[in-house]
């Protein structure tokens, strides 16, 4: 089967080097990418790559002149929908990056697009595959704690600068970090339930990475480059980390807001509470939820690969580990790469449909604007 690619970026890239170890007879043919001195750079040392592969830079053109039999999607997330509405029009299967839309407008030409397309589309949602959910899945599914009647769902980034530092701090490419991070717990959450949400409302607040240093400030051309807590000097040597970018989080230009929450409605009247925050580091790092029933609290972390249950009516806790040190994104990566692959060759369903993907991006819309205007906001 021949892959072409739209945005050749590293997560992209690495999303196909794993489907061609589930498949070594899978080729990829053509790239368009704006940026082909990157690419070049990036396909460097693979043996066939500067002969067999196409590079364009115009997705339009790949896709008028190559024998495709699936295009992966992972350009900056502001174009995903319009990349993905060009692959629509030729009904090919499709690997969308998430966010799948990043504007109410986006999300309304995606919805309208994949109604008159025969694509099937695999979104990058790795979460609700990982072993870890699937376990939490079966848990619940079994009414061991009976049906869920509250959520308390988390998640800490210990690498939040990124999103400071980076390209991510670009709102207008973002959307914002509801779009970034909550689209793959509204997910997963929503998949966990099988329940329709039906309102939102949601807050957010900037509180940290603020301040009043030129726009555009790069941390190198800083004069306090050595004694900034977020700097090189301290990221190395004092807190060991990864810099996460080049430019200052305290400039005038950093946007995304640095902590969120939501609380979300469902059709049979329960409520989850969704916490987000992107100044936590190193072991405060965790992400997942409770889940609680009448009979009993069902509680995981991706961070620690643990789910526990604790049983409402006797002294006993449950505790199931998972090991998935040795895989991506929690072994959700995984599951997907393959998916995609049985997609492609017509003997599956997606494992991550578009609908789904279309529904969290719509949560996540629908809670920026909450966070922006002090409303509730039906879904």
């Amino acid at each position: 089967m021949k892959i072409g690619i739209v945005g050749y970026g590293s997560r992209i890239s690495s999303m196909f080097d794993m489907m061609q170890r589930f498949d070594e007879t899978l080729e990829l043919a053509a790239i368009a990418d704006i940026n082909l001195i990157q690419v070049k750079d990036r396909l460097r040392g693979q043996e066939k790559a500067e002969k067999d592969i196409h590079l364009y830079t115009d997705a339009d053109e790949m896709l008028d002149n190559e024998q495709l039999d699936g295009v992966l999607i992972g350009t900056r997330c502001s174009l995903h929908t319009e990349m993905a509405l060009k692959v629509f029009q030729r009904h090919l299967p499709l690997f969308l990056e998430k966010p799948v839309t990043t504007s109410m407008r986006d999300y309304e030409r995606l919805k309208k697009g994949a109604a008159s397309s025969k694509s099937k589309v695999v979104v990058s949602f790795p979460l609700r595959v990982t072993p870890l959910a699937q376990l939490a899945k079966d848990i619940i599914l079994s009414g061991k704690i009976g049906k869920v009647e509250h959520v308390q769902a988390f998640n800490d980034v210990p690498y939040g600068g990124v999103y400071f530092h980076s390209w991510y701090r670009d709102e207008n490419e973002t959307g914002g970090l509801f779009l970034q991070k909550a689209t793959h717990d509204f997910d997963y959450i929503n998949d966990l339930l099988g329940e329709k949400p039906v309102e939102i409302c949601a807050m957010k607040s900037k509180q940290v990475f603020k301040g009043k240093k030129p726009a555009g400030l790069r941390c190198e051309d800083c004069d306090e480059k050595n004694t900034c807590p977020e700097g090189p000097y301290a990221m190395k040597y004092v807190k060991y980390d990864s810099p996460n970018g080049e430019y200052c989080c305290f400039a005038v230009d950093t946007g995304n807001e640095d902590s969120g929450g939501a609380l979300i409605r469902y059709e049979s009247g329960m409520h989850v509470n969704y916490s987000q925050n992107f100044f936590a580091r190193k072991k405060a790092a965790r992400r997942g939820a409770r889940f609680i029933g009448y009979d009993g609290t069902l509680e995981f972390d991706w961070f620690t690969d643990e789910v526990k249950v604790y049983m409402h009516s006797t002294p006993r806790v449950e505790r199931y580990q998972v090991d998935s040190s040795q895989m991506s994104h929690g072994g959700g990566d995984d599951v997907l790469a393959q998916n995609f692959l049985a997609v492609m060759r017509g003997t599956a369903d997606s494992a991550a449909p578009l609908e789904a993907g279309l529904l969290s991006a719509l949560m996540c819309l629908k809670a920026t604007e909450s966070a922006d205007k002090s409303v509730f906001m039906k879904i």
